[in-house]
């Protein structure tokens, strides 16, 4: 078994990993930062889980509290994205998307979303009152008011992924592929990861882990004080023929209640159309298929108390989206809220994702991004959509703590939150 050592060690391959090695390694480059960093992913390849599942949207900053993390962080990292884009020549387009009430119930939280959007700097949205303002830029869609926010888009994050570990790599960081963390011994000045790989010595650490990052937290020692609960989110695809139902993005009005979006419409920037995601428990954290299943991640969730606290308040909405699920009629009858010509052959399955998501013990689903310091560690325990919008800004905001953190005494309090 070999051994090697760095000054930093980034555990976790997607995207926010991937940027926040990038925003380290430049640190490093301008002598500001570590001088070693290594970057350390489970699978045999990058982005393997959530960033290589999602469906590809540049986020605009509509949905999100202002003044939160995840608002601040969107507006930012959206522009840093696009210009990254540009300049690495990477398939991106920014179309537009239209969100859209079908019924008045829905206005009010439509409202919010408004006021939401231009607290956050989307001055250019357009409210829109009648299905004819709708169909001037979906003619398909059957609503009775929206808004259209044109700064939202559509990206190739896989391309992106790469063009970061392009840049962690000749910044002279390193990529490790299949160097799963197995262990973690922390003491005051090194941390020793033991890894499929072999050992590495690091001074300091960033835990991106994802879908695995409250594991993480607690092999080094820390209470993460969340669980996280993965949920798969299950697409279809519309046949080659009725893609033209679609032009570019359309959302329903999405439950205040929840940190999903609802199922929606969007334009592939390879081509197709997708429909989706729902959200359903998965009983498995890297679970893609309905039938998957792992013991350790189902006994793991349901032995946490903020679980059966959700699931005593959500049941219904929990047992609704399992009947989504297995039911293509109901699942197709969503979408056809939004779009009524869609018959139930104009739709088939096709893939799926799990996204992280983070429950506190009294059973919130955490919706802003959680960061948590303890010692010469920075632990990712809540990157939800937006992350990948906003992964150039996360990245950049997890080096400046760390510029700070790593350098200080290894006696700082830990919980700290960001």
């Amino acid at each position: 078994m070999t051994s090697s050592r760095y000054d930093v060690a980034v555990i976790g391959g997607g995207i926010v990993g991937l940027a926040t090695a990038m925003a380290l390694s430049a640190q490093a480059k301008g002598q500001e930062g570590p001088r070693s960093l290594i970057l350390l992913e489970a699978e045999d390849r990058l982005a393997a889980h959530q960033t290589g599942h999602n469906s590809g949207v540049i986020h605009s900053g509509l949905y999100y509290r202002p003044g939160s993390l995840k608002a601040r962080n969107c507006a930012e990292g959206r522009e840093a994205l696009i210009r990254f884009c540009k300049e690495n020549g990477i398939a991106h387009e920014i179309c537009g998307k239209l969100v859209v009430a079908t019924d008045e119930s829905e206005l009010p939280a439509l409202d919010e979303l408004e006021r939401r959007g231009r607290a956050n700097g989307l001055a250019d949205m357009r409210r829109l009152r009648s299905t004819k303002e709708l169909r001037e830029y979906e003619p398909h869609v059957t609503g009775i008011a929206g808004l259209f926010v044109p700064q939202t888009g559509i990206a190739d994050y896989l391309q992106v992924s790469e063009a970061f570990a392009a840049r962690v790599r000749e910044a002279g960081g390193e990529i490790r592929l299949r160097a799963r963390v197995r262990k973690a011994h922390v003491a005051r000045d090194e941390i020793v990861l033991e890894t499929e790989g072999g050992e590495v010595h690091c001074r300091a650490l960033v835990n991106c882990a994802g879908l695995q990052s409250d594991r993480a937290a607690r092999m080094c020692g820390v209470n993460p004080g969340v669980c996280i609960v993965p949920f798969r989110g299950e697409y279809y695809e519309l046949v080659p023929e009725k893609c033209g139902l679609v032009r570019n993005l359309i959302y329903p009005v999405p439950d205040p209640r929840f940190p999903f979006l609802g199922v929606h419409f969007t334009r592939m920037i390879h081509g197709g159309v997708e429909a989706g995601p729902n959200a359903v428990l998965a009983f498995k954290r890297e679970g893609y298929e309905r039938t998957s299943f792992s013991l350790r991640d189902t006994l793991d969730t349901f032995a946490y108390p903020g679980f059966w606290r959700m699931a005593a308040r959500y049941w219904r909405m929990g047992a609704h989206e399992f009947h989504r699920s297995f039911s293509k009629r109901a699942f197709v009858a969503a979408l056809r809220r939004l779009i009524p010509e869609l018959g139930m052959d104009d739709a088939h399955r096709a893939g799926a994702g799990v996204r992280a998501q983070a429950l506190t013990p009294d059973g919130t689903l955490a919706d802003d991004f959680r960061i948590v310091e303890s010692g010469r560690m920075i632990h990712v325990l809540n990157a939800p959509s937006p992350a990948a919008t906003a992964s150039i800004s996360i990245g950049q905001t997890i080096a400046a703590l760390a510029a700070k953190r790593f350098d200080a005494p290894s006696s700082i309090p830990k919980g700290l939150r960001l």
